[in-house]
C-alpha cells in the first residue's frame, strides 16, 4: 500500500505582509516629511571604506555576541562554539524576513536544540541573553542621558523613562529567579527552574556576559557615531549613547518588519531636542540598516555553505561504507 500523499495548502503570510506594510508606510511618511535630497546627500558623503570598516567591526561584534550566548546556553552540553556561531549568524539572516528583531532568537535557539543535552538551558540562556542586552542598552541610555542633560536629566523626562525600564527589567529578573523555582512542580518548568538555580550559583558568568553585552552595544553606538560624523551630523557622542539604545529597544516591538522605519523615526525623534538634523539622522539610520542587511545576507550564506559542506561530508562517509544500503536522506 502506497503512502498517502499529504499536501499542505500555503497560507498567505498576513502578519508578515501587515508589518512589511507598516515599515513601508513609516518610510514613506519619513521621506514625505523630510527633504529627500538632503537625506541622499548625507548618504553620499559616507566613503565606501568607512562602510566596509563599520561592517567589519559589526561582524566582529556579533562574533563576540555569539560567544556570549554560547557561554549562557552551552554549559554541560556538547554544543561547540562553531555551532553556536553558525546558529547566531542564521538568526541574523532570519531577521531579514521575520516581523521582529527578536524572531532571530527563536531561529538561533532552534538550531542548537537538537545538539544540546539540556534544552531548558538553551531556552533560559537565550532569554537571559536578551535580558542582558536589554539591561546593557538601558545602562548606556542612562549614562548618555546624564551626560547630555546633566542635572536636567530627571526634569527633562529622559532619565525617569530609563530608570522605569530598568526597574521593570529587574523586577522581571527577580520574579523569574526567585518565584519560578518555588512554583515549578514538574515538566519543563522544573527543568527551567533547575537551570535558574545553576545560574544563581554562577554570578561571575552572568557578570562577564553583562560586561560583554555593554561592550558590544557600546561598540555599535560608536560605529553609528562614526557614520554620523562622516555625514556631517555634529552631535556629542553622549546624545547617541542616550538615543540609539532607546531607538533599538523601541524597534524590537513587533509592529514592523525587523524594526525598519520604526528605528529611524524613533532615532530622529529622540535626537531632535539636541538640535539634530532629522534628514542626516535618517540617513545614518538607513546606512545602519544597510549594515544589518549585509550581515544578515552574509549569515545566510554562511548557513548555506556550512550546510552543503556538512551534507557532502555525510554523503561521502555513507557512500564509502560498502555495508551501507540505506538511501541518503538530507536533514536540514
Amino acid at each position: 500500500m502506497g503512502t498517502p500523499e499529504i499536501t499542505h495548502k500555503k497560507q498567505f503570510p498576513v502578519r508578515w505582509a501587515l508589518k512589511f506594510g507598516i515599515s513601508a508606510m513609516l518610510l514613506g511618511v519619513i521621506f514625505w516629511l523630510l527633504p529627500t535630497d538632503q537625506v541622499w546627500h548625507a548618504i553620499q558623503r559616507i566613503p565606501i571604506w568607512l562602510m566596509a570598516t563599520v561592517l567589519m567591526f559589526f561582524l566582529a561584534g556579533h562574533t563576540l555576541a555569539a560567544a556570549k550566548w554560547w557561554l549562557l546556553v552551552a554549559q554541560g552540553s556538547n554544543v561547540a562554539y562553531s555551532a553556536a556561531l553558525r546558529a547566531h549568524m542564521a538568526g541574523l539572516a532570519a531577521n531579514l524576513c521575520l516581523p521582529s528583531v527578536a524572531g532571530g532568537d527563536v531561529i538561533r535557539a532552534g538550531l542548537v536544540f537538537q545538539k544540546s543535552e539540556d534544552k531548558a538551558r538553551v531556552a533560559l540562556g537565550s532569554l537571559t541573553d536578551r535580558l542582558l542586552d536589554t539591561i546593557a542598552l538601558l545602562f548606556l541610555a542612562g549614562l548618555g542621558a546624564v551626560n547630555i542633560f546633566g542635572t536636567r536629566a530627571f526634569a527633562s523626562g529622559a532619565l525617569p523613562v530609563v530608570v522605569a525600564f530598568v526597574l521593570l527589567t529587574m523586577l522581571g529578573l527577580i520574579l523569574v529567579a526567585f518565584v519560578l523555582p518555588r512554583v515549578a512542580n514538574g515538566g519543563i518548568l522544573k527543568k527551567i527552574a533547575a537551570a535558574i538555580e545553576e545560574f544563581r550559583h554562577q554570578p561571575g558568568r552572568l557578570a562577564l556576559c553583562l560586561l560583554l553585552s555593554i561592550m558590544i552595544q557600546a561598540g555599535f553606538v560608536a560605529l553609528n557615531v562614526s557614520l554620523a560624523m562622516a555625514s556631517g551630523l555634529d552631535l556629542p557622542g553622549s546624545a547617541w549613547y542616550y538615543a540609539w539604545p532607546l531607538a533599538k529597544l523601541i524597534a524590537i516591538v513587533p509592529i514592523s518588519l525587523a524594526g525598519l522605519g520604526v528605528r529611524e523615526a524613533s532615532l530622529a525623534t529622540l535626537l531632535a531636542p539636541m538640535g539634530a538634523d532629522p534628514a542626516k539622522v535618517v540617513a545614518v539610520g538607513l546606512l545602519w540598516q544597510g549594515v544589518i542587511f549585509a550581515t544578515g545576507i552574509l549569515g545566510g550564506l554562511m548557513l548555506l555553505l556550512t550546510s552543503k559542506r556538512k551534507h557532502s561530508t555525510g554523503a561521502a562517509t555513507d557512500s564509502s561504507n560498502p555495508l551501507s544500503t540505506q538511501p541518503l536522506v538530507r536533514r536540514d
